[in-house]
């Protein structure tokens, strides 16, 4: 795991539900877990903070980290689709972006297209991309966070005229290496599923144990994303296996939630002028019906 990817994990699993403030020493200990050292959690800290992902505030000689606005939207893209149910039917609109970045800003091109490719738009050609969600509010706080005002033209479409629905999918998303990774979480995550109930019935579950893998298990879940546009379910392939790995997803965090959370509550140390009142359901079952 990579510090800044576990640092936005367990801000959008845990830490947002707790005031979103950590005291830096109460994040060493959680992602010490996952065999990061120090150095390098206080290194990618200070990166997030001059990127504008992180802000920090010291009381005595303690630092405590939270999200940005920018850093919020950014974790916000992450996990929005990993939690909120999807919708069964297409609104019938595509929602088609073009831009032209000159190349003197070549890192700004590169970081829009990886927020577009988090967002689920499809790479359709040289400087368009398209997605059938409904994402128009947040490429405007990307166009606004980004202050991309004179690179960026976003269009709503009910038709495309030269090419079919079917053509512009087949040319943006890949739905059969899509498939081929969530075959693979499928095979880790059902044999480890089994594990866990059967422990868990035996009372061999820890609550460290559980925070170590319900993390890892969002870890891995959220990664799907990058590859995965999350589109409406009639617009997915015959017989679509993200739908077996979402529901095994959330049976293995379920099994996992109350334990973890213990645990985390009994490592996290808020500020001590702040005020906390922990949304603690919505931590354990932060699902969207």
């Amino acid at each position: 795991m990579k510090p800044r990817s576990l640092m936005f994990t367990l801000f959008g699993e845990y830490i947002q539900h707790y005031g979103n403030e950590i005291w830096i020493g109460s994040l060493i200990n959680m992602m010490s877990h996952f065999g990061i050292s120090e150095s390098s959690i206080r290194g990618a800290a200070l990166r997030m903070v001059q990127q504008d992902f992180f802000q920090v505030r010291k009381i005595k000689n303690n630092s405590y980290y939270s999200l940005t606005n920018k850093g919020m939207r950014t974790m916000l893209d992450g996990f929005t689709r990993v939690y909120n149910k999807k919708s069964d039917k297409w609104d019938g609109r595509w929602r088609i972006l073009t831009y032209s970045v000159p190349e003197e800003k070549r890192d700004l091109r590169n970081q829009i297209r990886k927020e577009l490719s988090l967002m689920g738009f499809g790479f359709i050609s040289h400087g368009t991309w398209a997605s059938p969600n409904p994402v128009e509010q947040q490429v405007m706080e990307l166009i606004r966070d980004y202050h991309l005002e004179q690179y960026v033209i976003l269009f709503s479409s009910s038709s495309v005229v030269s090419h079919t629905n079917e053509d512009l999918i087949e040319k943006g998303w890949d739905f059969a290496a899509i498939g081929k990774e969530y075959e693979a979480f499928i095979e880790i995550y059902q044999t480890k599923y089994d594990e866990y109930k059967k422990r868990a019935w035996n009372n061999e579950l820890s609550d460290e144990e559980c925070f170590i893998e319900r993390t890892k298990l969002v870890h891995e879940y959220r990664k799907l994303f990058f590859v995965d546009p999350g589109f409406p379910n009639d617009l997915l392939p015959p017989d679509w296996n993200g739908t077996k790995a979402r529901e095994l997803f959330f049976n293995t965090h379920q099994l996992l939630s109350v334990p973890a959370i213990r645990y985390f509550e009994k490592v996290f140390e808020k500020a001590p002028d702040h005020e906390l009142v922990p949304n603690r359901d919505k931590a354990i079952n932060p699902f969207v019906v």
